[in-house]
């Protein structure tokens, strides 16, 4: 069994990027937990209701299985209002508590400062030293904002490990519709079908029918 810890910066990031690898870790009977930085809703002018965004959170991390879902509340979109000093002891605090033996994140240029400062604060509290219990450390894509970061060689991304998560598309999709109102109709690539699309296309690069895609920022074996 190994430890595995998800930290994104969104409610429904954790669904978007890595969804699928979550329900497979957890079919393996890997102890999974998620570390949730920003509140998701606070950034906006109208219908802000953050109570119900951290319910259906609650409710997804029930229905992927993971062991606890942790929900720091840190504003939307405004995560750059704090030092990343700040940040990093956040997410420092849940490392050394569970110590994962894997852990994933946001691709560190995503278009999203949330979601690099997310990276940022994994990597910087993830420093290699001997002994050190975090073996893997792995970037996910997140839809509507990996793609939409400027398309050059130092920001796009590139993935070198691949997820089959043919076995378990539906369970991924299903867990998306619990964020309904975060979903957006097709081909925004933020909706069902082009979530799909996305993993259809990493699956095609592999040679299976869907697959999540991460980019390997550490490895130790």
């Amino acid at each position: 069994m190994s430890k595995v810890l998800i930290v994104v910066a969104h409610p429904d990031d954790e669904v978007l990027g890595v969804g699928g690898a979550i329900l497979k870790h957890v079919k393996e009977g890997d102890e999974v937990r998620i570390l949730i930085m920003a509140d998701g809703e606070s950034a906006r002018n109208e219908g802000v209701d953050i109570g119900k965004r951290e319910a259906q959170a609650k409710k997804v991390g029930e229905v992927l299985g993971v062991k606890d879902i942790i929900l720091e509340g840190l504003p939307d979109n405004a995560m750059d209002s704090l030092t990343l000093l700040e940040i990093t002891k956040l997410v420092e605090r849940v490392v050394f508590d569970f110590k994962p033996e894997i852990i994933y994140t946001h691709c560190p240029n995503d278009l999203n400062v949330d979601h690099r400062l997310a990276f940022q604060a994994v990597l910087t509290c993830c420093r290699p030293q001997p002994g050190f219990f975090v073996k893997k450390i792995l970037a996910f894509e997140t839809p509507s904002s990996t793609e939409w970061q400027i398309k050059d060689a130092a920001h796009i991304f590139c993935p070198t490990k691949y997820i089959d998560i043919s076995e378990v598309i539906d369970d991924k999709i299903n867990c998306l519709k619990i964020y309904k109102d975060e979903l957006r109709e097709y081909p925004h690539p933020r909706s069902l079908e082009g979530v799909k699309v996305l993993a259809r296309f990493r699956g095609i690069e592999v040679g299976c029918e869907y697959a999540e895609a991460f980019q390997v920022i550490r490895i130790l074996d």
